[in-house]
């Protein structure tokens, strides 16, 4: 019994602190995210869906292409109103998200659910754990690794204490589609036999 409600206070605490991060943190525009765009008194000017194109551009009409990768939608709006503003006397541009863009990562280890999942909006590590139901009791919470998918550096180690304890949410990583997240126990684990049917690569992380 003891377990389970330490699973319970454990998973609400992660996600709770997840969504936190969400409304701290305003959402940056990225590939994938589909947008609505409108300039009041401008029926013709009016876009229902635009995608950000895998450059991090879009096309606006009148005002052409523009680089939207990191921004936010206010930032967009003001990047746009500018724009127009050369052709339109006082533009009164809206700019929303009608569906944002996904990604497929692994949650992997002593996470009550492992398996891959499709996160939306914010793309990190919390999310990730939040998604995997948190970790469990065995968990070794100041060893978590991020294996990213495209292997151009070493696991990325974590201290989750860190984020708890300290409120360091530089810990707090994001997140690309494909990565890896795992969750070690106590004891040594070799990259190889533990991680590479969901990744490739032979890094030793046994005693990072």
């Amino acid at each position: 019994m003891k377990y389970v409600i330490h699973i319970v206070v454990v998973t609400v605490f992660v996600v709770s602190m997840a969504m936190h991060v969400v409304w701290a943190e305003e959402y940056r525009l990225g590939p994938g995210d589909i947008l609505t765009f409108g300039v009041w008194g401008y029926e013709d000017l009016q876009v229902k869906e635009l995608a950000i194109r895998p450059d991090g551009k879009v096309a606006f009409p009148i005002v052409g292409e523009i680089d939207a990768l990191g921004t936010s939608t206010g930032q967009l709006t003001e990047l746009l109103t500018e724009g127009l503003s050369h052709y339109i006397n006082d533009p009164k541009v809206t700019v929303n998200i009608i569906k944002f863009r996904t990604i497929r990562v692994y949650v992997l280890g002593e996470v009550v659910k492992p398996g891959m999942y499709e996160l939306e909006k914010q793309h990190n590590l919390l999310d990730a754990l939040g998604a995997a139901g948190s970790y469990t009791r065995n968990a070794a919470k100041k060893k978590v690794y991020i294996i990213r998918k495209d292997q151009t550096s070493t696991p990325v180690k974590v201290n989750l204490m860190n984020i708890w304890e300290k409120g360091d949410m530089t810990q707090n990583y994001a997140l690309g589609d494909g990565d890896v997240v795992y969750l070690s126990n106590n004891g040594r684990i070799n990259f190889t036999t533990d991680i590479l049917p969901f990744a490739m690569g032979s890094y030793y992380i046994g005693h990072m």
